[in-house]
C-alpha cells in the first residue's frame, strides 16, 4: 500500500513536510480513498527532502512556518504561535472582553470536542511536533549520508527540539490540569510525541499512544530545552548568521531555550531553577526605557527573546493576524477589570494614547500590534520582561523570601512605565507578607502582558496556589462592547459581570481532547478529560 500525506503551505520556502496531527487519520489498505500521502506538497518525497543541504535547510525553515501559520479549515490562522496562543490565552481570561462572536465560545467557556478553535489548537500543535520529529530524523539521516556537517546538523536538531518542547508545553496549559494538581504531578498530561509519523507503522503507534503524566511531560520538556540550550547558536551568532538583529529574535537561540525554561519551571513551582536559568540572561537583554519601544521597533529591539516573524506575504491573515483582530477590526478590547485595577497607576506610560493603547468612544483597545494594513507585526512569544517577572515571583516564593531581589526584578519592569519612579516604585515596606508581594507581581504581569496571551497560563498555574490562589476561570464582563462608563478610573471595577466564573472542579476548566482524535484512538478516548 502506498502511504502519503499531502499538504499545503503559504510560504514557498516552507514547502517541506507539514504532516498530520497526532491521531486524526485511519488507514484502510483495501480502499484507495483512504490513502494518505506522506509526500510534501511539491511531490518531493520525505527522503528527497533531506537529500541536499539546501533542501535540509528548507525543511528546518518549514518548522517556523508550521509554528507561525498552521492550518484552520484550509486557511492559515496563526496556530499555534503566530497569533492563536495570544488570542486564546487572552480570551480564556478576564482581562480582555470579546466584543463580537469571533472568540465567544472561548470567552464564555461554551466549547465542546468539535469546536474549531480547540480542535485546531490541538491538531496544528501536533502538526508542529510531528514536523519537528521529521526534521530530527531527516537531519540525522542527512548527517549520516555526509550531506551536511555535524555542526549544522547539531543546530538544526536543536531548533527542532526547541519547537517540540515549546509545543508540548503550550498543549499542557489547555488540555491538562496544572503541575500541582497532584503532589507528584502524576495526573494525565498530553501524549509526548518524540517520533515522526512517516509510515503506516509509525501512524499505528501514534494512533495507540496515550497521555503521559504531567510530570513525565515536564521532564521531557526540560530535557528538550536543555539539549536546545546546549546546541543552539547564541542570540548574537544567530543574528550574524541571518545578517540582521531580527535573526536573533525570530530564530531559536540558546537564550530563547533558557527563557522558556524559566516559564516551564515557574509552572513546575521550582523556584530556584527559575532563578538559576533567568540569571543566565541578565547580561544579554535590556528593557527599553519606553515600554512602547519593543512594539514600535518590531524586529529590532533589546527586549524580545523570541517572536514569530510575519511579512506582508506570510501572516495569519485578516481573520487571525493580531493587528487585524486586535487593532483594525477591534474584535477584542482591554477589560475594565484590569484597566481599573488600582495597581495600574493613572499616569503609567502603558496608558498613553497612541502608544500601547487606543481609545474609541471611551473603549480601550490595544495598540501593541500596529501594522493594521500588512500585518507584519511579530507575535511576541516571550519577552525579557516575562523572564524578570518570573524571577521576581520565584524570589518572593523562596523560603525565606528574598524580598530585595524580588523587588529589584519587579521594579525593573514596572519602573520604566512610571511617571516618577523615585516616589512610585515599590519598596519593601509596601508588602507585609510574601503573599502580598507575590500578588503584586502577578498583578504586574496582568498589566504588562495584557493582550499578549499570558493571562490564561497564569490562571492555569495558580489553581490551588498557597499565596495567590485563583479558583477556576474568573467571572468576566459580558460578551460585547463594554459601555464607556465602565472604564471610568478612580475605583476598582465593581460593575456588571455578564460571564459567570467557572470553578476549578468544573469540567469546562480544561478543553476537551478533540472528537476527531478520540474517534481514532481508543486509548485517548478512555483518557478524555472528565465531563466531556
Amino acid at each position: 500500500m502506498k502511504l502519503n500525506i499531502k499538504t499545503n503551505f503559504r510560504s514557498k520556502a516552507a514547502f517541506v513536510l507539514l504532516s498530520v496531527s497526532s491521531f486524526s487519520f485511519t488507514l484502510n489498505s483495501c480502499n484507495e480513498g483512504n490513502v494518505l500521502d506522506l509526500e510534501p506538497y511539491n511531490s518531493i518525497s520525505e527522503n528527497a527532502a533531506f537529500s541536499t543541504a539546501d533542501l535540509v535547510k528548507l525543511s528546518v525553515t518549514g518548522l517556523y512556518n508550521a509554528a507561525e501559520i498552521g492550518v484552520y479549515t484550509g486557511a492559515g490562522r496563526g496556530y499555534p504561535f503566530g497569533a492563536a496562543f495570544v488570542q486564546q490565552g487572552d480570551n480564556r481570561g478576564e482581562d480582555v472582553v470579546n466584543v463580537a462572536t469571533f472568540y465567544q465560545l472561548t470567552y464564555t467557556a461554551t466549547y465542546d470536542p468539535t469546536t474549531a478553535n480547540n480542535v485546531y489548537y490541538w491538531s496544528d500543535t501536533y502538526r508542529l511536533i510531528n514536523r519537528a520529529n521529521i526534521v530530527i530524523e531527516g537531519v540525522q539521516a542527512a548527517l549520516d549520508n555526509g550531506i551536511i556537517t555535524s555542526e549544522v546538523a547539531t543546530d538544526y536538531i536543536a531548533q527542532a527540539k526547541f519547537f517540540r518542547a515549546a509545543a508540548h508545553l503550550e498543549l499542557l496549559f489547555h488540555f491538562a490540569r496544572p503541575y500541582n494538581d497532584t503532589p507528584d504531578a502524576s495526573h494525565l498530561g498530553v501524549p509526548y510525541r518524540d517520533f515522526a509519523i512517516q509510515t503506516a507503522e509509525s501512524l499505528d503507534l501514534a494512533q495507540a499512544q496515550g497521555r503521559n503524566t504531567v510530570a513525565e511531560c515536564y521532564q521531557r520538556i526540560i530535557q528538550d530545552f536543555d539539549d536546545a540550550e546546549d546546541d543552539l547558536l547564541s542570540k548574537s551568532d544567530r543574528a550574524s548568521e541571518e545578517g540582521s538583529t531580527r535573526g536573533g529574535i525570530v530564530r531559536a537561540t540558546k537564550e530563547a531555550a533558557i527563557a522558556f525554561k524559566t516559564r516551564a519551571y515557574l509552572h513546575m513551582r521550582n523556584w530556584q531553577m527559575v532563578i538559576t536559568e533567568g540569571m543566565k540572561l541578565n547580561t544579554v537583554y535590556t528593557l527599553p526605557a519606553d515600554p512602547n519601544t519593543t512594539f514600535s521597533s518590531g524586529y529590532d529591539n533589546t527586549e524580545s527573546v523570541f517572536s514569530m516573524e510575519h511579512s506582508e506575504n506570510n501572516n495569519p491573515g485578516v481573520n487571525a493576524a493580531l493587528a487585524s483582530q486586535y487593532n483594525r477590526r477591534g474584535l477584542v478590547v482591554v477589560s475594565p477589570i484590569i484597566w481599573r485595577n488600582p495597581a495600574w497607576l493613572t499616569d503609567d506610560e502603558r496608558r498613553t494614547e497612541g502608544g500601547l493603547i487606543n481609545t474609541t468612544s471611551g473603549v480601550i483597545y490595544t495598540n501593541k500590534y500596529k501594522d493594521a494594513t500588512n500585518y507584519t507585526d511579530p507575535a511576541p512569544v516571550i519577552r525579557y520582561a516575562e523572564v524578570l517577572l518570573n524571577m521576581a515571583e520565584a524570589y518572593a516564593r523562596l523560603s525565606p523570601a528574598n524580598t530585595s531581589a524580588a523587588l529589584s526584578s519587579l521594579n525593573a519592569v514596572r519602573n520604566r512605565s512610571l511617571a516618577n519612579p523615585a516616589t512610585q516604585a515599590y519598596v519593601a515596606a509596601d508588602f507585609t507578607t510574601p503573599a502580598s508581594l507575590v500578588n503584586a507581581i502577578i498583578t504586574e504581569r496582568r498589566i504588562e502582558f495584557v493582550m499578549e496571551g499570558r493571562r490564561w497560563p497564569d490562571i492555569h498555574r495558580l489553581q490551588n496556589d498557597n499565596l495567590a490562589p485563583v479558583n477556576g476561570i474568573p467571572a468576566k464582563v459580558a460578551n460585547g462592547t463594554p459601555a464607556e462608563a465602565l472604564y471610568t478610573l478612580g475605583t476598582a471595577y465593581d460593575g456588571p459581570l455578564g460571564v459567570d466564573a467557572v470553578p476549578y472542579n468544573d469540567f469546562r476548566f480544561l478543553w476537551p481532547i478533540p472528537q476527531q482524535e478520540t474517534n481514532n484512538n481508543p486509548t485517548l478516548a478512555a483518557q478524555q478529560n472528565p465531563g466531556w
